[in-house]
């Protein structure tokens, strides 16, 4: 664990009370998303093309519940960032505007989904992948200080981006498909697989990129596997994508914990 030294100045309550409310509005929106609090269940807004079964690479209903720990883990990391240990955190300081930025970009999603804007959800979850990538590199760099603040930050911005790279894949999907676009044809299977295998190699890259940090690739076989789940059970079947990204699913997490295993070896071989 890279280790990041500690400010001795306090991060400005201002700046920890906006960081707070941009956590907040997120978590909000996730419950008028869900339809807990007025709004359309997601599943059901924009004509319906985010459903489980809208897609070829859509994931079935279970997979969204990682949002739950996601959401937590930024709960988490509003109250941690307001503590004296969080305020003082080099780290912190490094994340806290692409942090509030992804939060603001997290509800700016859900608010356009309940508008039925497919395109513009589309680019706001690019954008979304961009920030989160963004909090990666922070995190690359800066390291960790405390070994609560490094299971916070990794844990929950880890599963963040794992989460949010194939999320942009079913939007990318459901878009496509509004226009009609490999509708009922042959190609379609064979895309959806050659999608899987760069977005399971992506997360290989990620964990090689971040040292062994399997978080993303955890988050990324997740998904991976309940669009195999939704593509073997679900009313929008089809045999090949969904034995298809079992396998590959397997494979990253496989692939991931070689990855994690060499780089702690590796590790602990170069210590005196």
């Amino acid at each position: 664990m890279k280790q990041a030294r500690q400010e001795t100045t306090l991060a400005s309550w201002p700046v920890v009370i906006l960081e707070i409310l941009a956590l907040g509005a997120a978590i909000t929106a996730a419950f008028i998303g869900s339809g807990a609090m007025g709004g359309t269940p997601i599943q059901e807004a924009a004509g319906g093309y985010l459903s489980a079964d809208s897609t070829l690479l859509a994931p079935s209903g279970p997979a969204f519940s990682i949002w739950s720990v996601i959401y937590l883990g930024l709960a988490v990391f509003a109250i941690y960032q307001a503590l004296p240990q969080g305020r003082r955190s080099q780290t912190l300081r490094a994340v806290r505007v692409p942090v509030a930025a992804s939060a603001l970009l997290n509800a700016a999603w859900i608010a356009v989904v309940q508008l039925d804007q497919l395109l513009v959800s589309t680019i706001v979850i690019f954008i979304l992948l961009g920030v989160l990538i963004w909090i990666l590199l922070r995190l690359v760099n800066f390291g960790t200080a405390l070994r609560a603040e490094h299971w916070i930050m990794w844990l929950t911005f880890g599963l963040y981006l794992g989460w949010v790279s194939v999320a942009s894949i079913a939007n990318t999907s459901a878009l496509l498909s509004s226009w009609n676009v490999g509708i009922d044809t042959a190609w379609a299977p064979y895309a959806a697989v050659v999608l899987l295998l760069v977005a399971a190699i992506i997360g290989l890259g990620v964990t090689g990129y971040t040292h062994g940090k399997i978080y993303t690739a955890l988050a990324m076989t997740w998904g991976i596997a309940w669009i195999g789940h939704s593509r073997l059970t679900g009313t929008n079947q089809s045999t090949l994508v969904g034995y298809a990204a079992l396998v590959i699913a397997a494979a990253l997490l496989i692939g991931a914990l070689a990855i994690a295993f060499s780089q702690r070896h590796r590790t602990e071989s170069s210590r005196p």
